[in-house]
């Protein structure tokens, strides 16, 4: 059901909040959605954009493409909905876990110490050939150039999980285990600017619902799972976030 105003979700000490967070939440920090703007950059698709084959056909423009994001990102500033979730986690400490599709880092810029970015992070560069350790990385790069490896002289790449690549299985085993500690406390499961529609980000509140979590969605348009949850939120998360997590 909608239910606006909301709640607050009484954030006690017998409660623990899994948080799952999608580019909603930056749209307010006024970074695009990309999804929510029809998918497209400079009239191409970011399928195009992101994925193992657009890079290993054009490096350079998908290159071109996340150094734009770079400074994008890098003007962006955290904003109300970034800084209820850092106090929601300074009130309940290792009862609380965020988990992120976004890549931008502004959780993290916010103070977010709890944190699994489960699509990587737009600020971080690796070798799209060796074993190299991921770097981190703010260049905006000049147009036409693509980046080496020191080590093995393969293209660098930008440090995110593209279309048609695996999820690093730990990050989905953390979630599973930080559940499985809480399932006998007041579990919560809340997510905030979410489409719905990317896997499995998509099925995380199936898989709190049968650990026992109460679901709360917030978000400014209809998100395609919005069925699977008890309470739905409309609206800015910006704005609903600081009086749920109040």
């Amino acid at each position: 059901m909608t239910e606006t105003p909301p709640p607050s979700l009484q954030l006690d000490d017998r409660t623990a909040l899994l948080v799952l967070t999608g580019a909603g939440v930056s749209a307010e920090s006024g970074l695009p959605t990309y999804r929510g703007t029809g998918g497209l950059w400079r009239s191409l698709p970011f399928e195009r954009l992101a994925s193992p084959e657009g890079f290993a056909g054009d490096p350079a423009l998908v290159w071109r493409f996340y150094s734009e994001r770079r400074e994008t990102a890098l003007r962006a500033e955290p904003n109300a909905g970034h800084r209820a979730l850092v106090e929601a986690e300074r009130r309940l400490g290792d009862r609380f876990l965020l988990v992120t599709q976004n890549v931008d880092g502004l959780h993290r810029r916010a103070g977010s110490e709890r944190l699994i970015e489960i699509h990587g992070r737009l600020l971080g560069t690796r070798c799209s050939r060796c074993d190299r350790e991921e770097v981190p990385d703010t260049t905006a790069y000049r147009e036409g150039h693509v980046p080496r490896c020191d080590r093995c002289r393969g293209m660098l790449r930008p440090a995110v999980v593209w279309f048609g690549e695996q999820l690093d299985p730990e990050h989905l085993d953390a979630v599973d285990r930080f559940l499985e500690r809480w399932r006998a406390a007041r579990l919560l499961f809340l997510a905030a600017g979410t489409s719905g529609a990317v896997w499995p980000a998509a099925g995380l509140v199936d898989v709190a619902r049968r650990r026992g979590a109460e679901t709360w969605l917030v978000n400014a348009e209809p998100a395609d799972n919005a069925g699977r949850f008890e309470h739905v939120c409309e609206g800015r998360s910006g704005t609903l976030l600081p009086l749920l997590l109040a």
